[in-house]
């Protein structure tokens, strides 16, 4: 039973593999589309340039009968022929390398204007659903493989199938027998090689996958390692990564380990030892028998020894196609995730009494991850709503939505009787602003992130901010004050990050306020000075609280519990 089971689940991954390797060859003849004429092009120059190098065996042959002929006249001139079809030949190859790398310069431009477009439309909550391994996988490494397969592979692809046939038909028209003896193992060789490279692009889909989920723990791992260690959990943060490395590895294993047995034999059926002993000794009978030249058997002999690193390239342009398809799927993804859409409505800028409200708002992950069923809440103006509920009943995604990281799947949320997703985002960013758990900087000066809101706000107001929200000296304690920038060198503590992302929500002057536990990840010490922040910014203003922690319901004006996938209930 255990065996039936597990042959099923075999089956079932294989299939899923196969399915991934037909989407990923898709989405790459898609990408591909809009460089391919440019492509087709440098392929013909390519073409032109792999039929000239039959040139330099023609000379070989022209040269040694001159020679045995003892014709010094005729050597010359086949010797300056054959320096002009050599140059010829580099000059076109050449060309076709320079077309193909300003086609991938314009892939490139074309997909990273697509990626940016996308994920700067893209819903918040897209952001934390995918790891920064994935995105960076994705972003970086899976151009970097569409690099090698625009600007190298079609001319290389074309030069390493062209220049054989090329290079075999002229052995045939020298002597069929010596075309016979050039290709003698060719046919073993790819018998075997096919028989082991069977459902290549299926294993090669799955590894690919393997090998991104390994990716992706691992930054997820590192990025975290501060947090880990601080709380002893480096046994079960790194168990995602060292599963996935395993997983990895056995996979590889028992894929590559009887490849390596069929490889071993087919590379021993195209050795240079075997080529030389059927070539030379074929060729010497021949030669015995007045059948042909001996510059005829060297120079096909020659070609025996060139048609077998040949077929290897295009098995290895094979397998870079099949790891661009995968590469390709990836791309896809990030170029086709879900647009939030910008509205054309602008509420008034001056008014501070907006009502929120949430009309049966249903929203799912996905079909397995229900979140919110029939959600309705009303938040009046200048008042302060906490939303509090088990781990996974949705309160983040309430809460969130009303900034737009997610949309409903059902229902509608409103500002003063109007639908955010009417609004513009200018119009709806002026109006909401929150302070999240974990507060994010950018890499530019402290100035710059308390400003963002209102890049034209003056230094005046940026240290009102500051001091509002305790700040102020620590910032001044710094070397560069304002214009310190913000890195890895820093040293920021974390309440510090907190209370500048405060006092950027400070400048913001929003009129709905929404506050993630902003004091959960903070040291006791540190929590008081950020509490009393926070109570500056909340203010006259309309706040929905996330809570954690009992001590945030106190003040609420109104707590809304939430249970997983059910309706809200006042309390």
């Amino acid at each position: 039973m255990d065996n039936v089971k597990e042959e099923k689940q075999n089956s079932s991954l294989a299939d899923a593999a196969r399915d991934r390797y037909k989407a990923g060859q898709a989405a790459l003849k898609k990408l591909l589309s809009p460089v391919q004429p440019i492509i087709y092009g440098a392929q013909f120059l390519a073409l032109l340039s792999s039929v000239l190098a039959v040139a330099p065996y023609v000379a070989l042959v022209a040269m040694g009968n001159a020679l045995f002929d003892g014709d010094v006249v005729h050597v010359r001139k086949i010797a300056q022929w054959l320096i002009t079809a050599f140059l010829g030949q580099l000059f076109l190859y050449f060309l076709a390398l320079l077309t193909t790398h300003l086609a991938d310069a314009k892939l490139v431009g074309i997909n990273r204007r697509k990626i940016v477009d996308r994920i700067s439309q893209a819903p918040l909550a897209w952001f934390s659903q995918t790891t920064s391994g994935k995105v960076r996988k994705a972003v970086e490494d899976d151009t970097l493989t569409l690099h090698t397969l625009t600007a190298h592979a079609p001319v290389e692809r074309i030069a390493a199938i062209v220049t054989p046939l090329s290079l075999l038909v002229y052995a045939f028209i020298l002597d069929w027998r010596l075309g016979l003896l050039s290709i003698t193992t060719v046919p073993i060789y790819l018998a075997i090689q096919a028989y082991s490279m069977k459902d290549m692009g299926t294993k090669t889909a799955e590894m690919d996958d393997l090998l991104a989920k390994v990716s992706a723990t691992a930054v997820e791992f590192t990025e975290g390692i501060s947090v880990v260690k601080a709380f002893g959990t480096v046994g079960k943060a790194h168990a995602r990564y060292r599963d996935a490395a395993f997983r990895f590895a056995d996979f590889y294993y028992e894929w590559v380990k009887p490849l390596l047995r069929f490889s071993a034999i087919s590379e021993s059926v195209i050795a240079v030892p075997v080529i030389l002993i059927i070539n030379v000794g074929g060729g010497v009978l021949l030669i015995n028998a007045g059948k042909v030249t001996v510059a005829e058997v060297i120079a096909t002999t020659l070609i025996a020894l060139i048609i077998p690193g040949t077929i290897q390239t295009v098995g290895m342009m094979m397998w870079a196609y099949q790891l661009a398809g995968n590469a390709a799927r990836r791309l896809d993804d990030v170029m086709n995730i879900p647009l939030v859409k910008e509205g054309t409505t602008e509420l008034v800028t001056d008014k501070r009494d907006l009502k929120v409200a949430f009309h049966d708002v249903s929203f799912a992950y996905d079909s397995t991850h229900p979140v919110l069923h029939n959600f309705n809440a009303t938040l009046e103006p200048g008042t302060v709503t906490a939303l509090i509920g088990p781990s996974g009943s949705g309160k983040s995604t309430a809460a969130t939505m009303l900034a737009r990281f997610q949309d409903p799947d059902s229902g509608q949320v409103t500002i003063d009787g109007i639908d955010i997703r009417e609004l513009t985002f200018a119009s709806l960013y002026r109006t909401v602003a929150f302070v999240l758990q974990d507060p994010y900087l950018l890499r530019t000066s402290i100035r710059d992130n308390i400003r963002l809101s209102k890049p034209d706000a003056s230094d005046e107001l940026i240290w009102q901010a500051a001091e509002a929200a305790h700040i102020a000296e620590d910032i001044r304690a710094l070397p560069a004050g304002l214009d310190t920038i913000v890195s890895d060198e820093t040293f920021l503590s974390g309440g510090q990050q907190q209370r500048i992302s405060i006092a950027r929500a400070i400048v913001a002057d929003p009129v709905i306020l929404i506050l993630d536990e902003a004091t959960a990840a903070t040291d006791p010490d540190c929590e008081a000075e950020i509490q009393a922040a926070l109570t500056k910014l909340v203010a006259d203003k309309t706040v929905l609280v996330i809570a954690h922690k009992p001590e945030s319901v106190k003040g609420a004006d109104q707590v809304i519990e939430l249970d997983p996938v059910k309706e809200a209930t006042n309390v």
